[in-house]
């Protein structure tokens, strides 16, 4: 694909052409110069878009919970991205992308694109060309964007910098309920949702959860999230989630959150874009023998990483 190809799947992307989407996104993960160019056609026709992130723990009903939220959007009226994050193998890079799977009652419907990707090992659930498809979708006229991360490791954390709005799942039946809630999720999420309140201890959950919301510092004009209880494969309490998600991105729209949000994300896409630029060019300098070399170097302890590196980033 060159240039002109690029340019053309853009104009078929922004006219809302389904398939040019999932083409683009595709071309996102692949990465390089083409899909550079896709981005910088897209880039201007973003930012219209409700961002909504969704994490937990795995066996928490992320994609039930998800399916459910869209119906109810769609009924509204609204259309609907998701992209939905699975765990790769280190080893094959392959991943079992089962959402398409669980998310077939969404299916047919053209007001809804789901998107399955994998998470090609990046430490944090989130995959490396996220940034890239959540701005193709944005693009391609969708009221809201929805990712749902594997929710392993430090998935939460990395979803709040993508996501202006952030709904964690949690669920009873976890052993300690208060240790069972991750270090950092107090600081990043914006909605809990109790998930499987249907189930003996949840309301155990909703107490703590409160508990540990009132304790924690925070400034009298912040934010407090709410604490939800859900039954998503009933759909029970979807409605009332919902509506606090269109409330907390009033409360972002006010005064500088939203902007500061979005500097914060800029910067770390910025900073990963550098970082891949200088790795691939890096990689290619000299036809990609300065690279061997050094690798060998390094290898025979006659030289360390980071002089390695220096050498790389002042060749000409």
């Amino acid at each position: 694909m060159n240039n002109l190809d690029s340019a053309t799947l853009a104009a078929q992307l922004l006219g809302g052409h389904r398939h040019a989407l999932a083409r683009a996104i595709t071309l996102a993960e692949t990465g390089g110069a083409e899909a550079r160019a896709l981005l910088g056609a897209v880039y201007p026709h973003t930012g219209g878009a409700l961002v909504v992130g969704v994490t937990g723990a795995p066996g928490a009903g992320k994609s039930t919970f998800v399916n459910a939220l869209a119906q109810h959007w769609r009924a509204a009226g609204r259309t609907i991205a998701i992209l939905a994050v699975d765990p790769s193998s280190p080893f094959s890079g392959g991943a079992i992308l089962g959402d398409r799977i669980r998310m077939q009652p969404l299916g047919g419907d053209p007001g809804v694109f789901v998107r399955s990707m994998a998470s090609r090992g990046r430490l944090g659930g989130i995959a490396h060309a996220t940034d890239d498809a959540v701005a193709l979708m944005d693009a391609a006229g969708f009221d809201v964007v929805v990712i749902e991360t594997v929710g392993a490791g430090q998935s939460e954390v990395e979803i709040a910098a993508t996501a202006p709005t952030t709904v964690v799942i949690e669920t009873p039946g976890t052993g300690d309920d208060v240790q069972s809630i991750k270090a950092g999720i107090l600081e990043i999420a914006d909605v809990f949702v109790v998930n499987k309140a249907d189930r003996e201890g949840a309301d155990s959950v909703i107490r703590n959860l409160q508990t540990m919301l009132r304790l924690a510092e925070r400034s009298v004009s912040s934010w407090m999230p709410p604490v939800l209880p859900a039954v998503a494969l009933r759909g029970e309490g979807i409605a009332a989630i919902a509506a606090t998600i269109d409330q907390h991105y009033a409360y972002m729209l006010q005064g500088e959150r939203l902007r500061v949000h979005a500097q914060a994300r800029v910067e770390r896409a910025l900073a990963l874009s550098v970082q891949e630029l200088a790795v691939t060019r890096a990689r290619a300098h000299g036809g990609g023998a300065t690279w061997r070399q050094l690798v060998e170097r390094v290898i025979a302890r006659q030289i360390d990483p980071y002089s390695a590196a220096d050498v790389l980033l002042d060749a000409p």
